[in-house]
């Protein structure tokens, strides 16, 4: 099995861009990020110190989100919104570079919440314009675009694998894109209540990405309740192929204590 360490939400208490390398000495060779900048478009130096952290790590980048706006603010996305979208459209140059630079091939886009004074199909409208846009770009480095429901935000539309499915099967319909696909966060859909066993038998073959922590509480598996390693088995054996991404909040001193240092690489 290959894991992916999320250095956004672990090894928090290191700079960001020492977490990579950190990642590599406890025993991994993959790392995701969610969007690692304030700005969509951030300076040239900045970029440049990013892929550098990454390199110097010797580890390999396996996702990164596309700019979702203020996260410890509340933000979960531009992708939908009517008075930010440009923001998002501007962020997808940025992303293809990196992701050109670094060999990553997988992108998170987050919905957004949902914005008063604006109708949900006009937020939807923007919201498949914006995806298949983001699609075409960064199928020109064999990529693809992620889709993912979420727990904890109440405006945020997308709660279930159905939800996000529709949007993805839209979005095809509309504009013939072809590498759009599902992010299965088991612990986001346990979480809203989903069937996430009845999800892994209908969409499997969709997933792009899978994500994992423990219900309840958010921490690394085997704190909580959820079965993680028969689903992610179950998807593997349906015919998922990527990684395994660590997304979790560390309960302990060292957040891998719960991985043997041989099933890290």
């Amino acid at each position: 099995m290959a894991y992916t360490v999320n250095c956004s939400i672990l090894l928090t208490d290191l700079p960001l861009l020492a977490r990579p390398a950190a990642a590599k000495a406890a025993g991994f060779s993959a790392v995701e990020f969610w969007w690692p900048f304030d700005s969509s478009v951030p300076s040239a130096q900045e970029v440049e110190g990013f892929i550098s952290a990454i390199e110097s790590a010797g580890v390999a980048l396996t996702g990164l989100n596309f700019n979702a706006g203020n996260m410890p603010g509340g933000d979960r996305g531009l992708l939908s919104s009517p008075t930010r979208s440009a923001e998002f459209k501007d962020n997808i140059d940025v992303v293809v570079e990196i992701g050109r630079r670094l060999g990553c091939k997988a992108f998170n886009a987050l919905y957004g919440l949902r914005e008063s004074g604006y109708s949900a199909a006009q937020q939807d409208d923007i919201a498949t314009e914006n995806l298949a846009m983001a699609c075409r770009a960064v199928a020109t480095i064999g990529g693809i675009v992620l889709l993912e429901p979420l727990s904890g935000a109440e405006h945020y539309p997308l709660k279930t694998a159905e939800q996000a499915m529709a949007i993805i099967t839209r979005v095809e319909q509309q504009s013939g894109v072809t590498n759009l696909r599902l992010l299965a966060d088991f612990y986001h859909l346990a979480s809203n209540g989903d069937n996430v066993a009845a999800v892994i038998e209908q969409y499997a073959h969709q997933f792009g990405h899978i994500q994992i922590a423990d219900v309840p509480g958010r921490g690394e598996p085997g704190t909580g309740e959820l079965p993680l390693d028969t689903w992610i088995k179950r998807s593997q054996a349906l015919g998922y192929q990527g990684h395994i991404g660590l997304e979790y909040k560390a309960t302990q001193a060292d957040p891998f204590a719960w991985l043997a240092p041989a099933q890290r690489a």
